[in-house]
């Protein structure tokens, strides 16, 4: 027998864009499209265009319909598909609806919202156009590929009998030190050339940190690239199929955007995408 191979169902991102308040018509919306086969989410009331774009880049969704009432919708709707081009994703449907004037309509597709749902339109024309315009996700060619390694990040039981080593022994020279809270650890950044060397210190007996001494001991704990765009990467690894630690940019050492994908899908390291700021 040959494979067989299931599609996902559409993923589909109902936002509301700006000020609007109301969002009956979206919720009736989002019901119809999900009683139609389509996976949908929705963003809630009040959001703003780099939350909406974030949205759909961490649920890898296939279509955004925006929903306004406002009379903003001249102004944020482009703002949407302006923001995707700017992380240079170009495969994600944009549609809109709303009470939207006829005029207004023209322009909106002529900046770039597919297609424009006013008063009338049924959920089946939605899902139909949906489905007849929805495109397999691609990114921009040639995609960036890390610049370089940013550091190796390695945990130490003891911060000062490290320093020894990489000081005393080997005639490092300690760039940058901090402690970061939300993870618990001590931080000191070690000047090998282009590439440092992090070490890690655990300041709590249950930190990320001192539950990997507990299980390896001290070693390389994490290797971090450094890219351009750590969005772009956290959904090229997802659409890849890698395991993410992180969905989103977080804060990390040397005010960095970081985030990690788990060592079980990257043949056994932690590895770390790394955007300077």
């Amino acid at each position: 027998m040959g494979e067989i191979v299931v599609e996902r169902p559409i993923r589909i991102l109902v936002a509301k864009p700006g000020l609007d308040g109301h969002d009956r018509g979206a919720l009736i919306v989002a019901q119809g499209l999900r009683d139609a086969g389509m996976e949908v989410i929705y963003t809630g009331l009040r959001q703003t265009v780099e939350q909406i774009v974030q949205t759909a880049i961490q649920e890898d969704v296939d279509c955004i319909g925006l929903s306004s009432l406002s009379g903003a919708h001249m102004a944020l709707f482009p703002a949407v598909v302006n923001e995707l081009k700017q992380r240079g994703i170009h495969d994600v449907l944009v549609i809109g609806g709303g009470v939207i004037p006829p005029d207004d309509v023209r322009q909106l597709k002529a900046l770039g919202i597919a297609e424009v749902f006013t008063p009338g339109s049924t959920i089946s024309d939605m899902a139909n156009y949906i489905r007849a315009h929805v495109k397999p996700k691609t990114w921009d060619e040639p995609f960036e590929t890390p610049s370089q390694i940013d550091h190796i990040g390695i945990a130490v039981r003891n911060m000062k009998e490290a320093l020894s080593l990489y000081e005393n022994l080997l005639g490092f020279t300690v760039i940058h030190e901090e402690t970061i809270e939300d993870q618990n650890v001590h931080a000191i950044f070690v000047e090998v050339g282009d590439v440092h060397i992090e070490l890690l210190e655990s300041t709590s007996e249950d930190g990320p940190i001192a539950r990997y001494l507990a299980a390896k001991g001290p070693g390389i704990h994490h290797i971090a690239y450094r890219v351009q765009n750590v969005e772009h990467w956290i959904a090229r690894a997802r659409q890849a199929g890698y395991q993410l630690i992180d969905e989103a940019p977080r804060s990390g050492g040397q005010n960095k955007r970081i985030a990690f994908v788990h060592p079980k899908s990257t043949q056994g390291v932690l590895t770390e995408f790394c955007e300077l700021i």
